[in-house]
């Protein structure tokens, strides 16, 4: 029997039950546990749209938005019988036994869990090899408006359509905005994400001025196209998923034209089960509308031909044929370093081992200031250093202040960086000590984010100037 302070909910023909249902989740808006259940059961049919059939991870928030998150490969050993799973494996060659969900029981009984948005991968529990979802990504740097964000989702609906694809775009629920397209489930993920590289580059070379496809975040400019999101084991808020913000908004599904007036904050936990229930989820027909990616792996090739390579991948993948090189310049092979390397690899923090880019060249004068576990703490640790250096701070640009979430065992931290390409260089500061100093591997013994069970102990450094 469940406790008195617990709900049980008939969903699906089934009996869900939600502990601690009057816990807040939101406490600026006062939305507790069940209202968050409530809200998911009003839009279950978009929703179960977006992660029906889907291997899930989840990221559990069990102390509501403002606490602290943390990522859940492996489904709870401790489940009701008529929740599925299907096992995983990741580039590290580690597998998981992960969620998928069919029906809106299950869509409660993990929104229970903690889980404030849903992270579904691009893959069906059927075919977990072939992608049948390419997503585009479309990801400001700071100081980028909306209504630039806006335009490059609209450039880009133009270049789905002239490469044979149905774009279903939807606001991200943070700062951005996706753009869906279903499609064959026979390319592999290195192949949808060479497609996913190749549109990239197209809106880039359509709207120069306002889109970039620059992986390395000092070389960006106005919207990126995140290609990397396509890459396996990346998942992404799916349509109707509420995000872990003060004000609990949603990342909403649109269509086109909306878009060019739409506002993000519009659409929160409050308001879209209204706008759900008059009308309707205008990605209904996202799964009749299947298309092929052999146009755009066509443009692939043309942009191989002229010369362009496979762009970076994220760090804890392993090397891909024609990508860009990872190894430290000074550890290449002689007859394999560029006559005249380009960028140095600026200095750590003092204590530190690695600094601003780890240990990849750069030609911006880059400096980092903080590693946090969480963006609040990481941020405090940026106004103290712009305190200190006030000078410097009126040369910056908003794009110079670079606020990267990083991956770390089960939970992301937050890493801060600034570029001061805008500062005169006699006035640039040198590296300094990071004002939060936060390792997310201190003590861990297990495997690291390789696989490899042997691992160097790491000492723990204490925080400096926190």
């Amino acid at each position: 029997m469940p406790a008195a302070k617990d709900e049980v909910l008939e969903v699906a023909g089934r009996a869900v039950t939600i502990s601690h249902p009057d816990k807040v989740f939101f406490p600026r808006s006062g939305h507790t546990k069940l209202d968050l259940v409530r809200y998911y059961l009003a839009v279950a049919e978009g929703a179960l749209r977006g992660v029906g059939g889907r291997p899930m991870a989840l990221k559990r928030f069990v102390n509501g938005a403002e606490g602290e998150a943390f990522f859940q490969k492996r489904a709870p050993t401790s489940r009701p019988e008529w929740i599925e799973t299907v096992e995983l494996s990741f580039p590290s060659g580690r597998t998981a036994e992960e969620i998928v969900v069919r029906d809106a029981a299950q869509l409660a009984w993990i929104i229970n869990l903690g889980c404030i948005d849903l992270n579904p991968h691009p893959v069906r529990a059927s075919d977990l090899d072939h992608p049948d979802e390419l997503r585009v990504d479309l990801d400001p740097v700071p100081g980028v408006s909306w209504a630039q964000i806006r335009d490059v989702a609209m450039v880009t609906r133009d270049v789905l359509k002239d490469f044979g694809l149905v774009g279903w775009p939807k606001t991200s629920g943070s700062r951005g905005m996706h753009i869906y397209c279903r499609i064959e489930p026979r390319w592999t993920f290195p192949e949808v994400r060479r497609a996913a590289v190749a549109l990239a580059r197209e809106v880039e070379r359509r709207a120069p001025q306002i889109a970039t496809s620059r992986w390395w975040k000092e070389e960006r400019h106005g919207v990126f196209l995140d290609y990397n999101q396509n890459a396996k084991d990346r998942t992404v808020a799916s349509a109707y998923s509420v995000r872990p913000l003060a004000d609990a908004r949603v990342s909403t599904p649109l269509m086109w034209d909306e878009v060019p007036t739409c506002e993000a904050e519009a659409f929160t936990l409050a308001t879209v089960p209204r706008r759900f229930a008059d009308l309707g989820d205008p990605s209904k027909g996202i799964d009749e509308a299947v298309g092929s990616l052999e146009a755009l792996l066509e443009l692939s090739a043309q942009h191989e031909a002229a010369g362009f390579g496979d762009a970076p991948w994220p760090p804890h993948f392993a090397k891909q044929t024609g990508e860009p090189s990872r190894v430290q310049l000074s550890r290449r092979k002689r007859e394999d370093r560029p006559a005249t390397p380009k960028g140095a690899v600026p200095p750590p923090a003092p204590g530190k081992t690695v600094g601003p880019t780890g240990r990849r060249r750069t030609t911006m004068p880059l400096i980092e200031i903080a590693r946090a576990a969480s963006e609040t703490e990481a941020r405090a640790g940026l106004q103290r250093w712009r305190a200190r250096h006030a000078e410097v701070w009126s040369h910056l640009a908003p794009s110079d202040i670079l606020v990267d979430s990083m991956r770390g065992r089960n939970t992301t931290w937050t890493r801060i960086r600034i570029n001061l390409r805008n500062v005169p260089e006699p006035e640039r500061p040198p590296q300094e000590a990071l004002e939060v100093d936060y390792d997310p591997w201190a003590g861990y013994q297990g495997p690291d984010r390789s696989g490899q069970l042997e691992r160097p102990k790491r000492k723990r450094t204490s925080p400096s100037g926190a």
